[in-house]
């Protein structure tokens, strides 16, 4: 007799259907020196009574100007944005209470799962709203619950999946499916799906409910993750320990230091091997075992002494770092639009990236063709520095010369550097 499907036998798969939403979004963008609106459609699984919404950071972000979310009995109703962690690709969102009540809607709840239990073969099934299919169910099994990407495609140009691993699963996935729960058989919420591999099949991550459920509470307490940061890229030591003279299992190889990071102010260089972190030893022989290294790492307080237990050729040594706080490449965005400019604060991580002197200026990110930015020979990649002889510590800065541009024009003398070299440019009307 073939097994009957968990929604007809589980009262808990039932409730997990009746808390997967469908998310509707209109964001605005900087694009080629103008601003521009979209549209969007994800999916998201309620968690709590009072109606937060956890789903992907890459569906819901802090652009977003309308937030619509249809219910399982089909009714729509606005939400906000509570906070956003493009780091693990996670959004909390709520539901506008005043709404619910005036509506006299309902809605129920899903319960976390026990993602460090799963195991390959176990059967899953991904919720959601593929291609705009509202309650849209498909089922597979875990394939791989630590996948490893060296290299995870950021969310809007952010830094993703530093700090965890991915479940990877079967369970088809596609566009739309983003931000909607990855369940086991009782319709407990193991993961939030987050990506396919397109042109593949059957490759399908979702991040794991340990990993959602520790950033939800954060998102709910602070609207945001603060980590630590210390500056050292880590890297697998497997078939590396007999060059570095190491038993197996033991240490971690400091791939790089980011330039002026607290790592290298400490005297860490790239080569060295981390043996212990404040008495604990490390293991990080395999890629896997290395964004738990990193959480420990992010998990301490800004401004925390950590001792550093290092193997550099035959010696060991014990570094003191202390951390601070952990910034994205990605600076805030604006656009200049009566100089065709989209412009974007240049980060502690980008100036450190891109060995600039310092974090001051905005990046041109963007130039729209025939502007008076154009003309002037401003190009994307171009670090504008001084605006008419006054320092660019903020974006503010260029936005307040834009203003003055725009209600009187007249021409306007930029500093700006362009990889090692600096250039005057002269914005005419």
């Amino acid at each position: 007799m073939p097994s009957l499907l968990p929604a007809q036998q589980s009262e808990g798969f039932r409730r997990l259907l009746d808390a997967v939403v469908r998310i509707d979004v209109r964001e605005f963008a900087y694009e080629a020196g103008v601003k521009r609106f979209r549209s969007g459609v994800g999916s998201g699984v309620i968690l709590s009574e009072d109606g937060l919404i956890l789903t992907n950071a890459h569906v819901v972000g802090p652009r977003a100007v309308e937030i619509n979310v249809t219910l399982a009995n089909l009714e729509r109703v606005s939400a906000e944005l509570v906070g956003w962690d493009h780091w693990t690709d996670l959004a909390l969102l709520r539901l506008d209470a005043d709404e619910i009540a005036e509506k006299n809607f309902t809605f129920a709840v899903a319960e976390f799962g026990d993602s460090e239990t799963l195991f390959p073969g176990q059967t899953v099934f991904a919720v959601g709203t593929p291609h705009g299919l509202t309650r849209t169910v498909t089922r597979g099994i875990i394939s791989n619950p630590r996948r490893f990407f060296s290299d995870s495609r950021g969310v809007r140009g952010h830094e993703t999946g530093m700090f965890n691993t991915w479940l990877q699963t079967d369970a088809a996935i596609n566009p739309g499916n983003s931000g909607g729960p990855l369940v086991d058989e009782d319709g407990r919420v193991v993961g939030i799906n987050s990506r396919g591999y397109l042109g593949a099949d059957n490759l399908g991550f979702a991040i794991p409910a340990a990993t959602a459920r520790q950033v939800m509470a954060g998102l709910t307490a602070d609207g945001s993750i603060t980590r630590s940061y210390i500056g050292i890229v880590p890297g697998a030591l497997q078939d590396l320990e007999d060059f570095y003279d190491l038993e197996l299992n033991t240490g971690m190889l400091i791939n790089s230091v980011d330039p002026g990071s607290p790592a290298a102010e400490a005297g860490l260089r790239g080569g060295d091997i981390l043996l212990a972190i404040d008495g604990e030893g490390v293991d990080g022989r395999f890629p896997e075992q290395l964004p738990p290294i990193q959480n420990l790492i992010a998990l301490q307080p800004l401004g925390r002494e950590m001792e550093l237990l290092v193997k550099r050729g035959d010696a060991t040594e014990t570094f003191t770092v202390t951390t601070e706080q952990l910034v994205s490449r990605v600076g805030e965005e604006g656009v200049l639009e009566n100089w065709g400019l989209s412009v974007r604060e240049v980060s502690r991580a980008y100036a450190r990236e891109n060995q600039l002197p310092s974090a001051d200026g905005v990046l041109v990110i963007g130039v729209q063709r025939g502007s008076p930015g154009a003309e002037a020979g401003l190009a994307t990649g171009d670090v504008i520095m001084k605006v008419n002889d006054a320092e660019v510590d903020s974006l503010a800065v260029v936005q307040a010369a834009e203003e003055a541009y725009r209600e009187q024009p007249d021409r306007v003398l930029i500093e700006a550097r362009r990889k090692f070299r600096v250039s005057l440019y002269v914005l005419k009307p």
